[in-house]
């Protein structure tokens, strides 16, 4: 008599070289390194002009007008709304407003959402976890609003600078409205200028990704989500000041849509960095004035839009000090080990996000890595 479990069909052989050891090796290789140091041509090195235009138009004009409104205080925020110019570079002009518009409304929402669990007296490891959740939250948005780059770190970036706290619900409503000013300033400044753009060809040149199943989506907040919360729990245990930068660093490393990408943009984004905090640590050494910062954030935030498409590392050695700077006039007190911490946290946050990107990866993506790895191993 046959056993019924005979006439079954064997099981799948689990594909060579799938493990998560075997992926760690894969992404501890040489090989690896040279693709993090790899330069890439940009779609349309005319568009990267034109949004580092916009961005610097946007950003400028929102440190300006706070600076000389009664609410001086608050010039950060709208600098952290003007960023939505940064979204939809490469979408037509009608495409390109709504995503400004949806953007925005994610950076208002995560200032506003982070600064009211602030004024409810949530603690820092609660504060923590908010952070995590606005991190997952956009991740989904988005990915299901198909907005493209720079993702969900920028909002993550914003949420962040709102964990300072707010003394009153006029603070909380004030930081929303602020950064809300801010995107709108971006919205009219892309409105007004996108022409110079390349509009996106009718056969789709630059084309964008249709969104994932929502389960998909979800796992990947859920990841995200939690690596951010590793990342800046370990910045809030050593004491650092500035835990939403780990937050972020964890962030931008899980953004990549597989292990190798993961792996170049954690490299990138730690060499970068260092060398950014050095460049921005001998600035405010000088104690530049408000006009020379706000100069400086214009220089560092057009040459980013130019060069981090080439390479991730290169738009990290600008990133840098343009952030740390905004901070700077948002938190004049907090500038004392900003650069030094800054390196710190983003240590943390691409370590926590290349292991837990590793130990979340599903057997796809190992074989993917496998798959990669193999073909460049040949050719």
């Amino acid at each position: 008599m046959i056993d019924e479990d005979d006439r079954r069909p064997p099981a799948p052989a689990r594909p060579r070289g799938t493990t998560r050891a075997t992926a760690a090796r894969y992404l501890l290789t040489p090989a690896q390194l040279e693709e993090s140091l790899a330069m890439t041509a940009p779609p349309s090195v005319r568009n990267a002009v034109v949004a580092g235009l916009q961005a610097t138009l946007a950003v400028v004009a929102a440190l300006a007008c706070f600076h000389y409104s009664p609410w001086p205080q608050l010039v950060g925020f709208g600098a952290l709304g003007a960023l939505a110019s940064l979204f939809g570079r490469y979408a037509s002009r009608a495409r390109r407003r709504r995503m400004v518009f949806l953007s925005a409304f994610l950076l208002v929402a995560a200032t506003f959402v982070t600064s009211v669990a602030a004024h409810a007296g949530a603690s820092p490891t609660m504060m923590v976890l908010v952070l995590a959740l606005v991190a997952g939250a956009s991740t989904v948005a988005v990915s299901s609003w198909s907005l493209g780059g720079p993702g969900a770190v920028i909002i993550v970036f914003a949420a962040g600078a709102a964990l300072g706290g707010a003394g009153s619900w006029e603070a909380v409503f004030a930081h929303a409205a602020a950064t809300a000013a801010g995107g709108a300033l971006a919205w009219i400044v892309c409105v007004l200028t996108d022409r110079l753009r390349h509009e996106e060809p009718a056969t789709g040149a630059f084309p964008s990704d249709p969104p994932r199943p929502m389960r998909h989506r979800l796992i990947a907040a859920g990841r995200i989500a939690v690596g951010a919360a590793v990342a800046a729990l370990v910045a809030h245990a050593a004491g650092w000041q500035h835990p939403s930068w780990a937050a972020i660093g964890a962030t931008a490393v899980m953004q990549g849509g597989h292990l190798h990408i993961t792996m170049s943009r954690a490299l990138q984004r730690m060499a970068g960095t260092v060398a950014g905090a050095c460049l921005v640590g001998a600035i405010l050494a000088q104690s530049p004035s408000f006009w020379v910062v706000v100069g400086l954030i214009a220089v560092f935030q057009f040459v980013t839009e130019i060069i981090i498409g080439y390479n991730y590392a290169l738009g990290q050695i600008t990133v840098t000090p343009m952030a740390l700077l905004m901070t700077h006039l948002a938190a004049p007190a907090m500038a004392g080990n900003m650069a030094l911490e800054r390196v710190f946290d983003t240590i943390v946050g691409a370590a926590a996000g290349i292991v837990l990107a590793v130990l979340f990866s599903s057997l796809d993506d190992r074989a993917y890595l496998a798959r990669h790895r193999g073909a460049a191993a040949r050719g």
